[in-house]
């Protein structure tokens, strides 16, 4: 028997709907069916693999160790196949295929708006979308196949399967306040520092947190006992600007902030957070020319920048 005629994309959607939500009820609503029918198709691909891939755990389910194991394999073969879709639907129209880039915050308050006006000055054609959001949603959405690359730090090695990093620069997390806080401009930050004025840090699961942990465990610092987590920069901006706050970031995200001297970094020893900064792609995904113009304008960028 032919895998064709028993094996169907609608299958490959509901298995990768379904391991992302960990809820039939939840997949049924993303895919617009009914629970029936979501039910229906898992038990037909499980019939096609001759394995149970979804098995129930609590009060609801998770996948199996089968499961786990086809899990990327679906990913894959349901990206590539909405590639090649886009990819011919899109050579009707001049400017190609829309390019659909993931921004993580340290690349988004300058490299990549940097880079897609240079490529506009440039008159090379594309299309482009840029989403922002943590390392853990866009690296998903990659390996969906809803964005083409992500850019920014280099994410854990083990969310790595069937992504590649192309490395562009290496920067480190830095401590900053405003200009006119009342710690800018000291030779040295008191032990009480983290105590006495609202801190600001990269949230739990950020690609930086662990980074973050270990500089505070190494200088022999307390974490903050309240500090506010965030990833937004629009947030953190705001509230440093507007209330005193010290903000543990990634220089990236405060790049342009220091330029204009509303921010200062204060003098923090953060020499072991230095990591690479670069963009994802999934290995079996042959670029657009849009997205591999996108790719190498980010590597004149650096090198404009001072980056690279």
């Amino acid at each position: 028997m032919r895998l064709s005629s028993v094996l169907k994309l609608r299958h490959l959607e509901v298995f990768v709907e379904v391991a992302r939500k960990m809820s039939v009820t939840q997949a049924a609503e993303a895919l617009g069916m009914t629970q029936p029918a979501v039910t229906r198709a898992l038990r037909e691909l499980e019939q096609v693999c001759g394995k149970p891939l979804v098995e129930k755990h609590g009060r609801g389910i998770r996948l199996s160790s089968y499961g786990e194991l086809f899990r990327d394999h679906a990913g894959r073969s349901l990206a590539l196949a909405r590639d090649g879709v886009a990819l011919l639907r899109g050579m009707d129209e001049a400017e190609g295929p829309q390019v659909a880039i993931g921004a993580l915050p340290t690349v988004a308050a300058d490299l990549v708006p940097d880079t897609l006006a240079q490529l506009r000055r440039s008159g090379a054609p594309g299309r482009f979308m840029v989403m922002s959001g943590d390392n853990q949603y866009l690296i998903d959405q990659l390996r969906r196949g809803r964005l083409d690359v992500v850019v920014g730090r280099m994410p854990a090695p083990e969310t790595m399967a069937g992504i590649g990093f192309d490395p562009l620069y290496r920067e480190r997390v830095v401590a900053v306040a405003a200009r006119g806080h009342p710690l800018a401009g000291a030779s040295h930050l008191p032990p009480a520092a983290f105590e006495d004025y609202p801190v600001l840090m990269p949230s739990d699961g950020s690609v930086i947190r662990p980074l973050v942990e270990r500089m505070f465990l190494e200088q022999g610092l307390a974490l903050p006992r309240y500090p506010v987590e965030t990833v937004s920069s629009s947030f953190g901006r705001r509230f440093v600007l507007a209330h005193q706050a010290i903000w543990v970031i990634s220089h990236g995200v405060v790049r342009p902030d220091l330029a204009a001297g509303t921010m200062s970094v204060l003098p923090m020893n953060t020499a072991s957070t230095l990591g690479p900064v670069g963009f994802c792609a999934r290995l079996e995904h042959r670029l657009s020319p849009a997205a591999a113009r996108f790719c190498e304008a980010l590597r004149s960028t650096c090198a404009g920048q001072g980056l690279a």
